[in-house]
Protein backbone atom coordinates (compact mmCIF):
# COMPACT_ATOMS: atom_id res chain seq x y z
CA UNK A 1 0.00 0.00 0.00
CA UNK A 2 1.06 3.46 -1.00
CA UNK A 3 0.59 6.95 0.94
CA UNK A 4 -1.29 9.67 -1.55
CA UNK A 5 1.82 11.21 -2.24
CA UNK A 6 3.93 8.30 -2.99
CA UNK A 7 1.36 7.44 -5.22
CA UNK A 8 1.33 11.10 -7.25
CA UNK A 9 4.96 10.69 -7.68
CA UNK A 10 4.50 7.83 -9.53
CA UNK A 11 1.61 8.69 -11.87
CA UNK A 12 1.91 12.79 -11.97
CA UNK A 13 3.68 13.41 -15.15
CA UNK A 14 4.00 16.98 -15.90
CA UNK A 15 6.73 19.26 -15.72
CA UNK A 16 8.31 20.05 -12.51
CA UNK A 17 6.62 16.88 -11.10
CA UNK A 18 9.39 13.70 -9.34
CA UNK A 19 7.62 11.21 -12.66
CA UNK A 20 7.53 13.54 -14.88
CA UNK A 21 11.24 14.25 -14.38
CA UNK A 22 11.83 10.72 -14.85
CA UNK A 23 9.92 10.02 -17.66
CA UNK A 24 11.86 12.89 -20.10
CA UNK A 25 15.01 11.44 -19.81
CA UNK A 26 13.89 8.63 -22.19
CA UNK A 27 12.73 8.70 -25.71
CA UNK A 28 8.76 8.75 -26.58
CA UNK A 29 7.09 7.27 -29.41
CA UNK A 30 4.27 10.60 -30.14
CA UNK A 31 3.05 9.68 -33.41
CA UNK A 32 2.66 7.25 -36.28
CA UNK A 33 5.02 8.59 -39.09
CA UNK A 34 2.47 8.09 -41.48
CA UNK A 35 0.20 10.61 -40.17
CA UNK A 36 2.27 13.75 -40.88
CA UNK A 37 1.97 14.28 -44.82
CA UNK A 38 2.89 16.74 -47.25
CA UNK A 39 -1.33 17.59 -46.93
CA UNK A 40 -1.72 17.28 -43.73
CA UNK A 41 1.55 18.46 -42.40
CA UNK A 42 0.73 19.58 -39.06
CA UNK A 43 -0.59 16.88 -35.82
CA UNK A 44 -1.50 18.46 -32.38
CA UNK A 45 0.37 15.71 -29.68
CA UNK A 46 -0.29 15.89 -25.95
CA UNK A 47 2.67 14.02 -24.37
CA UNK A 48 3.41 14.69 -20.77
CA UNK A 49 1.18 17.11 -19.80
CA UNK A 50 2.80 19.46 -22.85
CA UNK A 51 0.49 20.54 -25.52
CA UNK A 52 2.66 20.95 -28.60
CA UNK A 53 2.40 20.67 -32.38
CA UNK A 54 4.16 17.90 -34.63
CA UNK A 55 4.77 19.49 -37.93
CA UNK A 56 6.70 19.03 -41.52
CA UNK A 57 8.00 22.10 -43.23
CA UNK A 58 8.18 22.14 -47.06
CA UNK A 59 11.50 21.53 -46.67
CA UNK A 60 10.89 17.91 -45.26
CA UNK A 61 12.42 18.86 -41.73
CA UNK A 62 10.12 17.63 -38.79
CA UNK A 63 9.58 19.66 -35.63
CA UNK A 64 7.52 19.16 -32.17
CA UNK A 65 7.20 22.70 -30.29
CA UNK A 66 4.81 24.31 -28.31
CA UNK A 67 1.29 24.40 -29.66
CA UNK A 68 0.49 27.79 -28.66
CA UNK A 69 1.69 30.91 -30.70
CA UNK A 70 3.86 33.28 -27.68
CA UNK A 71 2.15 36.20 -29.54
CA UNK A 72 -1.53 35.62 -28.60
CA UNK A 73 -1.60 32.24 -27.86
CA UNK A 74 -3.39 30.72 -30.96
CA UNK A 75 -2.77 26.85 -31.67
CA UNK A 76 -0.01 26.06 -34.27
CA UNK A 77 -2.10 23.17 -35.45
CA UNK A 78 -3.77 25.52 -38.14
CA UNK A 79 -0.52 26.96 -38.99
CA UNK A 80 0.87 27.48 -42.43
CA UNK A 81 3.73 25.49 -43.10
CA UNK A 82 6.99 26.86 -45.30
CA UNK A 83 10.29 26.32 -46.58
CA UNK A 84 11.53 27.52 -43.07
CA UNK A 85 8.89 26.61 -40.87
CA UNK A 86 5.73 27.31 -39.55
CA UNK A 87 3.51 30.56 -39.27
CA UNK A 88 1.19 31.06 -37.25
CA UNK A 89 -2.36 31.40 -39.12
CA UNK A 90 -3.22 34.50 -36.99
CA UNK A 91 -0.70 37.31 -37.51
CA UNK A 92 1.96 35.38 -39.19
CA UNK A 93 4.69 34.35 -36.69
CA UNK A 94 7.17 32.38 -38.41
CA UNK A 95 8.56 29.43 -36.27
CA UNK A 96 11.62 27.25 -37.17
CA UNK A 97 12.05 23.20 -36.00
CA UNK A 98 14.15 24.84 -32.83
CA UNK A 99 11.19 26.91 -31.62
CA UNK A 100 13.08 30.02 -33.00
CA UNK A 101 10.96 32.60 -34.49
CA UNK A 102 12.03 33.93 -37.71
CA UNK A 103 9.88 36.30 -38.73
CA UNK A 104 6.83 38.71 -36.83
CA UNK A 105 5.36 40.29 -40.61
CA UNK A 106 3.63 43.01 -38.82
CA UNK A 107 6.31 44.79 -36.76
CA UNK A 108 8.64 47.85 -38.45
CA UNK A 109 11.16 47.09 -40.87
CA UNK A 110 14.38 46.41 -39.60
CA UNK A 111 12.75 45.67 -36.03
CA UNK A 112 14.72 42.67 -34.56
CA UNK A 113 11.87 41.59 -32.19
CA UNK A 114 11.57 38.44 -33.50
CA UNK A 115 14.98 37.56 -32.28
CA UNK A 116 13.81 37.66 -28.63
CA UNK A 117 10.48 34.88 -29.35
CA UNK A 118 11.23 31.47 -28.90
CA UNK A 119 8.74 28.24 -28.09
CA UNK A 120 9.99 25.45 -26.20
CA UNK A 121 11.13 22.99 -28.75
CA UNK A 122 12.11 18.94 -28.68
CA UNK A 123 14.21 16.68 -31.00
CA UNK A 124 12.32 14.35 -33.23
CA UNK A 125 13.71 11.51 -35.14
CA UNK A 126 11.46 8.98 -37.38
CA UNK A 127 12.50 5.54 -36.20
CA UNK A 128 10.54 2.31 -37.43
CA UNK A 129 7.32 4.05 -38.09
CA UNK A 130 6.70 6.20 -35.58
CA UNK A 131 7.91 10.12 -34.66
CA UNK A 132 9.54 9.81 -31.30
CA UNK A 133 10.43 12.91 -29.05
CA UNK A 134 12.83 13.62 -26.21
CA UNK A 135 11.34 16.30 -24.19
CA UNK A 136 13.83 16.61 -21.44
CA UNK A 137 17.41 17.88 -20.88
CA UNK A 138 20.14 18.36 -23.67
CA UNK A 139 22.23 16.31 -24.74
CA UNK A 140 19.43 13.84 -25.86
CA UNK A 141 20.22 10.07 -25.17
CA UNK A 142 20.40 7.65 -27.90
CA UNK A 143 17.49 5.45 -29.23
CA UNK A 144 17.94 2.24 -27.22
CA UNK A 145 18.40 -0.64 -29.89
CA UNK A 146 15.89 -3.38 -28.59
CA UNK A 147 16.64 -6.28 -30.95
CA UNK A 148 12.51 -5.91 -31.71
CA UNK A 149 13.48 -2.34 -33.31
CA UNK A 150 16.51 -2.88 -34.93
CA UNK A 151 16.72 -6.40 -36.53
CA UNK A 152 16.97 -6.65 -40.16
CA UNK A 153 15.75 -10.46 -40.32
CA UNK A 154 11.93 -9.45 -40.61
CA UNK A 155 9.04 -6.77 -41.13
CA UNK A 156 6.84 -5.13 -38.67
CA UNK A 157 3.43 -3.98 -37.99
CA UNK A 158 2.07 -0.75 -36.33
CA UNK A 159 -1.58 -1.23 -34.55
CA UNK A 160 -2.93 1.85 -32.86
CA UNK A 161 -4.98 1.32 -29.99
CA UNK A 162 -7.73 3.81 -28.66
CA UNK A 163 -6.56 6.41 -26.10
CA UNK A 164 -6.56 4.39 -22.81
CA UNK A 165 -8.45 6.76 -20.68
CA UNK A 166 -6.45 6.60 -17.61
CA UNK A 167 -3.39 7.39 -16.16
CA UNK A 168 0.25 5.34 -17.50
CA UNK A 169 1.15 3.13 -14.47
CA UNK A 170 -2.16 0.91 -14.44
CA UNK A 171 -0.98 -0.32 -17.71
CA UNK A 172 3.01 -0.40 -16.64
CA UNK A 173 2.09 -2.48 -13.52
CA UNK A 174 0.07 -4.78 -15.69
CA UNK A 175 3.14 -5.15 -17.78
CA UNK A 176 5.12 -6.65 -14.26
CA UNK A 177 2.03 -8.72 -13.02
CA UNK A 178 1.87 -12.47 -13.99
CA UNK A 179 -1.02 -14.23 -12.76
CA UNK A 180 -3.56 -12.09 -13.93
CA UNK A 181 -3.09 -14.04 -17.35
CA UNK A 182 -4.35 -17.46 -16.41
CA UNK A 183 -7.32 -16.37 -14.81
CA UNK A 184 -8.14 -12.61 -16.39
CA UNK A 185 -8.00 -14.51 -19.78
CA UNK A 186 -9.40 -17.46 -19.46
CA UNK A 187 -11.52 -17.95 -21.82
CA UNK A 188 -10.15 -16.69 -24.76
CA UNK A 189 -11.84 -17.36 -28.23
CA UNK A 190 -8.44 -19.20 -29.40
CA UNK A 191 -8.33 -20.84 -26.11
CA UNK A 192 -8.12 -24.71 -26.73
CA UNK A 193 -10.11 -26.05 -23.54
CA UNK A 194 -12.04 -24.13 -20.60
CA UNK A 195 -11.28 -24.27 -17.09
CA UNK A 196 -13.04 -26.40 -14.92
CA UNK A 197 -13.09 -23.74 -12.26
CA UNK A 198 -13.62 -19.69 -13.34
CA UNK A 199 -12.11 -18.82 -10.20
CA UNK A 200 -9.27 -20.87 -10.37
CA UNK A 201 -8.47 -20.42 -14.06
CA UNK A 202 -5.44 -21.72 -15.09
CA UNK A 203 -3.55 -20.74 -12.59
CA UNK A 204 -2.88 -24.28 -11.17
CA UNK A 205 -0.75 -24.86 -14.35
CA UNK A 206 1.90 -22.12 -13.00
CA UNK A 207 4.41 -23.69 -11.33
CA UNK A 208 6.28 -20.38 -10.19
CA UNK A 209 6.91 -16.84 -11.11
CA UNK A 210 9.64 -14.80 -10.57
CA UNK A 211 11.15 -11.54 -11.73
CA UNK A 212 14.65 -10.05 -11.78
CA UNK A 213 16.18 -7.08 -13.18
CA UNK A 214 18.01 -6.54 -16.16
CA UNK A 215 20.02 -3.48 -17.78
CA UNK A 216 17.01 -2.13 -19.03
CA UNK A 217 13.92 -3.28 -16.57
CA UNK A 218 12.11 -5.93 -15.38
CA UNK A 219 11.94 -9.63 -16.62
CA UNK A 220 9.39 -12.09 -15.89
CA UNK A 221 9.85 -15.77 -15.84
CA UNK A 222 6.81 -17.97 -15.47
CA UNK A 223 7.66 -21.39 -15.10
CA UNK A 224 5.12 -24.05 -15.91
CA UNK A 225 4.53 -27.71 -14.34
CA UNK A 226 4.90 -29.22 -17.69
CA UNK A 227 7.99 -27.77 -17.35
CA UNK A 228 7.64 -24.79 -20.37
CA UNK A 229 9.24 -21.41 -19.35
CA UNK A 230 8.03 -17.73 -21.19
CA UNK A 231 10.29 -15.67 -20.23
CA UNK A 232 9.82 -12.05 -21.38
CA UNK A 233 10.56 -8.49 -20.27
CA UNK A 234 8.82 -5.25 -18.99
CA UNK A 235 10.85 -2.22 -20.66
CA UNK A 236 11.12 0.28 -18.00
CA UNK A 237 9.40 2.67 -17.73
CA UNK A 238 6.84 2.55 -20.23
CA UNK A 239 7.51 -0.49 -22.61
CA UNK A 240 6.59 -4.35 -22.69
CA UNK A 241 7.93 -6.73 -24.76
CA UNK A 242 5.62 -9.75 -25.82
CA UNK A 243 5.06 -12.76 -28.01
CA UNK A 244 6.73 -10.78 -31.03
CA UNK A 245 5.13 -7.46 -30.09
CA UNK A 246 5.99 -4.31 -28.56
CA UNK A 247 3.70 -2.73 -26.76
CA UNK A 248 4.52 1.04 -26.70
CA UNK A 249 2.78 3.28 -24.19
CA UNK A 250 3.28 7.22 -24.16
CA UNK A 251 1.81 9.44 -21.16
CA UNK A 252 -0.52 12.23 -22.84
CA UNK A 253 -0.62 13.23 -19.07
CA UNK A 254 -2.00 12.29 -15.49
CA UNK A 255 -5.05 10.55 -16.79
CA UNK A 256 -4.56 9.57 -20.24
CA UNK A 257 -2.37 6.96 -22.37
CA UNK A 258 -1.03 6.63 -25.91
CA UNK A 259 -0.64 3.03 -27.18
CA UNK A 260 0.60 1.10 -30.14
CA UNK A 261 1.91 -2.01 -30.50
CA UNK A 262 4.84 -2.52 -33.21
CA UNK A 263 4.65 -6.43 -34.54
CA UNK A 264 7.76 -7.91 -35.56
CA UNK A 265 7.52 -11.14 -38.00
CA UNK A 266 10.81 -12.61 -38.73
CA UNK A 267 11.01 -13.65 -42.44
CA UNK A 268 11.79 -17.01 -43.46
CA UNK A 269 13.87 -16.54 -46.57
CA UNK A 270 17.30 -15.63 -44.94
CA UNK A 271 16.71 -12.20 -47.10
CA UNK A 272 17.30 -8.47 -44.62
CA UNK A 273 15.16 -5.56 -44.54
CA UNK A 274 17.56 -2.58 -45.06
CA UNK A 275 14.46 -0.17 -44.96
CA UNK A 276 10.68 -0.70 -44.54
CA UNK A 277 7.70 1.67 -43.83
CA UNK A 278 5.53 -0.78 -41.62
CA UNK A 279 2.06 -1.28 -42.42
CA UNK A 280 -0.10 0.41 -39.99
CA UNK A 281 -4.15 -0.78 -38.64
CA UNK A 282 -6.01 1.40 -36.44
CA UNK A 283 -8.58 -0.47 -34.24
CA UNK A 284 -11.91 0.20 -33.65
CA UNK A 285 -13.14 2.12 -30.03
CA UNK A 286 -13.84 -0.14 -27.56
CA UNK A 287 -16.50 0.94 -25.19
CA UNK A 288 -19.71 3.23 -25.67
CA UNK A 289 -19.33 5.76 -26.07
CA UNK A 290 -16.09 5.74 -26.52
CA UNK A 291 -14.71 8.79 -24.29
CA UNK A 292 -16.71 7.73 -21.69
CA UNK A 293 -15.27 6.59 -18.23
CA UNK A 294 -16.52 3.61 -15.92
CA UNK A 295 -19.30 3.57 -15.08
CA UNK A 296 -20.67 5.43 -17.73
CA UNK A 297 -19.48 3.74 -20.61
CA UNK A 298 -20.19 -0.10 -21.44
CA UNK A 299 -16.71 -1.79 -22.45
CA UNK A 300 -16.87 -4.61 -24.72
CA UNK A 301 -14.78 -7.32 -22.87
CA UNK A 302 -14.70 -9.63 -25.82
CA UNK A 303 -13.71 -6.95 -28.70
CA UNK A 304 -13.21 -9.03 -32.01
CA UNK A 305 -10.33 -6.98 -32.81
CA UNK A 306 -7.74 -8.43 -29.56
CA UNK A 307 -9.96 -10.24 -27.21
CA UNK A 308 -7.01 -10.30 -24.86
CA UNK A 309 -6.08 -6.85 -24.91
CA UNK A 310 -9.91 -5.54 -24.56
CA UNK A 311 -10.12 -7.02 -21.41
CA UNK A 312 -6.56 -5.85 -19.76
CA UNK A 313 -7.85 -2.18 -20.65
CA UNK A 314 -11.17 -2.59 -18.96
CA UNK A 315 -8.92 -3.74 -15.77
CA UNK A 316 -6.92 -0.31 -15.99
CA UNK A 317 -9.62 2.29 -16.71
CA UNK A 318 -12.22 0.41 -14.11
CA UNK A 319 -9.51 1.33 -11.32
CA UNK A 320 -10.28 5.42 -12.31
CA UNK A 321 -8.59 7.98 -14.37
CA UNK A 322 -5.55 7.31 -11.43
CA UNK A 323 -5.52 4.04 -9.43
CA UNK A 324 -6.52 4.56 -5.72
CA UNK A 325 -3.32 2.54 -4.42
CA UNK A 326 -3.08 4.27 -0.75
CA UNK A 327 -6.72 1.78 -0.63
CA UNK A 328 -5.56 -1.65 -2.19
CA UNK A 329 -4.39 -4.94 -0.07
CA UNK A 330 -1.08 -6.20 -1.88
CA UNK A 331 -0.93 -10.01 -1.41
CA UNK A 332 2.49 -12.47 -2.12
CA UNK A 333 1.59 -12.85 -5.63
CA UNK A 334 2.19 -9.60 -6.43
CA UNK A 335 5.83 -9.19 -5.77
CA UNK A 336 6.44 -8.07 -9.59
CA UNK A 337 4.27 -5.04 -8.72
CA UNK A 338 6.37 -4.07 -5.34
CA UNK A 339 9.78 -4.85 -7.56
CA UNK A 340 8.65 -2.00 -10.20
CA UNK A 341 7.46 0.72 -7.70
CA UNK A 342 10.56 0.60 -5.62
CA UNK A 343 12.34 0.57 -8.98
CA UNK A 344 10.49 3.82 -9.93
CA UNK A 345 11.12 5.50 -7.08
CA UNK A 346 14.94 4.33 -6.97
CA UNK A 347 15.53 5.72 -10.74
CA UNK A 348 13.39 8.91 -9.48
CA UNK A 349 15.97 9.48 -6.96
CA UNK A 350 18.76 9.20 -9.18
CA UNK A 351 17.54 11.82 -11.38
CA UNK A 352 17.14 13.90 -8.72
CA UNK A 353 21.04 13.33 -8.64
CA UNK A 354 21.75 14.50 -11.99
CA UNK A 355 22.13 11.21 -12.95
CA UNK A 356 20.77 8.84 -15.77
CA UNK A 357 18.05 6.64 -15.10
CA UNK A 358 17.67 2.85 -16.25
CA UNK A 359 18.33 2.20 -19.56
CA UNK A 360 19.68 5.12 -20.62
CA UNK A 361 22.00 4.57 -23.54
CA UNK A 362 24.97 7.14 -24.48
CA UNK A 363 26.58 5.29 -26.91
CA UNK A 364 25.87 5.47 -30.63
CA UNK A 365 27.59 2.05 -31.42
CA UNK A 366 25.80 -0.07 -28.27
CA UNK A 367 25.18 -3.17 -29.66
CA UNK A 368 21.93 -4.57 -30.23
CA UNK A 369 20.29 -5.53 -26.91
CA UNK A 370 18.79 -8.90 -26.36
CA UNK A 371 15.41 -9.17 -24.45
CA UNK A 372 15.06 -12.57 -25.54
CA UNK A 373 12.59 -12.10 -28.10
CA UNK A 374 13.62 -15.01 -30.27
CA UNK A 375 12.58 -17.28 -27.39
CA UNK A 376 9.38 -15.74 -26.70
CA UNK A 377 8.65 -15.66 -30.97
CA UNK A 378 9.26 -19.57 -30.86
CA UNK A 379 8.19 -21.26 -27.64
CA UNK A 380 4.54 -22.74 -27.68
CA UNK A 381 2.39 -22.47 -24.39
CA UNK A 382 1.12 -25.34 -22.55
CA UNK A 383 -2.46 -26.45 -23.13
CA UNK A 384 -5.01 -24.43 -21.95
CA UNK A 385 -3.01 -21.02 -22.23
CA UNK A 386 -4.32 -18.48 -23.96
CA UNK A 387 -3.68 -18.77 -27.83
CA UNK A 388 -1.94 -15.46 -28.72
CA UNK A 389 -1.39 -13.83 -32.51
CA UNK A 390 -0.06 -11.07 -33.45
CA UNK A 391 -3.51 -9.35 -33.15
CA UNK A 392 -4.67 -10.39 -29.83
CA UNK A 393 -1.49 -10.49 -28.02
CA UNK A 394 -1.72 -10.98 -24.06
CA UNK A 395 -0.46 -8.39 -21.80
CA UNK A 396 0.76 -11.45 -19.35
Amino acid sequence: MLTKEENERLTRVGPGTPGGALLRRYWHPVAVAQELTDEQPTKFVRVLGEDLVLFKDKSGRVGLIADHCAHRGASLLYGRVEERGIACAYHGWLYDTGGACLECPAEPVGSMFHLTVKLAAYPVRKFVGFYWAYLGPPPAPELPPYDILVRKDGRRRITVYPQLDCNWFAAAENAVDSTHLQILHQDGPLSRRRPVNTTRGFIDDIESSEYYLTSYGIMKKRTYKDGTIDEHPMIFPTHLRTRGSLWLRTPIDDTHTLQWTLGFEARTDGNLVDEEEPTVRYLDPLKDPPGGEHPFARFNFYAPWGQILAQDIVMWETQGPISNRPGERLATSDKGIVMLRELMFAEIAKVNQGLDPMGVIRDPDHPMIDTKLEQSITMTYPTGIVAETQEATSQG
